[in-house]
């Protein structure tokens, strides 16, 4: 499976011949100044809460290409009212895509859109199915819910985590995570976009080492095989 990092939370990948693009946040993210959007293309873009720097250029990716919106429903009926069509869902749920099955899970932060409105509870996403299954995390807290994750979906053949800390679980919490979630192999997102969220990122290699695990902090948009 090939994927593709745009920074911050925003990550690529095709699934069964479908375009999936996560978190789209590119306009505005200074990781992704030299990204060139209309190249992007999705046909299916994955939300997990309502704020800008994950909602991004949904909108025009959407308008654009056409592009399928799967998120929570508050933020679906937002994105509709901007003229973009989606599937609302809500934590708990599953449902079959062209691309595979996919399943929202809880996460633990906040969530407003860009205009202030009701932006409901931020989720992870599950998706399984093919002889594949990764777990994206989204912007979240270690949270004990994780552990049901095993239970509920495939083995995990990895997972993408926000490890930098201040707005949401660091690399410790991270570590600890990839135990609840039964994964050894970690994509790290949400780290080094502002100065609250910089890493070191030898230390946050030598963590995971240390444990057996390891982590990948991609180049941005630099493919890279999992």
């Amino acid at each position: 499976m090939e994927l593709r990092y745009y920074g911050h939370s925003c990550f690529a990948v095709e699934l069964q011949g479908k375009r999936l693009l996560f978190d789209p946040f590119i306009t505005g993210n200074p990781l992704a100044s030299g990204v060139d959007i209309d190249a992007l293309r999705p046909d299916f873009i994955l939300i997990s809460h309502g704020h800008g720097d994950h909602v991004g250029d949904a909108i025009e990716l959407g308008r654009k290409h056409n592009a399928h919106i799967i998120s929570t429903y508050e933020v679906v009926n937002w994105l509709a009212a901007h003229g973009v069509s989606g599937t609302g869902m809500n934590a708990g749920g599953k449902r079959e895509f062209p691309f595979g099955t996919l399943r929202l899970v809880n996460a633990v932060h906040s969530s407003q859109l860009p205009d202030g409105a009701y932006g409901a509870n931020p989720v992870g996403f599950c998706l399984y199915g093919n002889g594949f299954s990764f777990y994206f995390a989204g912007d979240t807290a270690l949270t004990m819910d994780m552990q049901l994750i095993p239970m509920m979906c495939p083995p995990l053949d990895f997972a993408i985590l926000p490890i930098g800390d201040h707005f949401t679980m660091g690399y410790e919490d991270a570590l600890l995570a990839s135990d609840f979630i039964s994964c050894s192999r970690i994509v790290g997102c949400h780290y080094d976009t502002f100065p609250p969220i910089k890493i070191d990122r030898e230390r946050v290699r030598r963590a995971f080492s240390d444990r057996g695990k390891s982590i990948i902090l991609p180049e941005i948009d630099q493919p890279f095989t999992l």
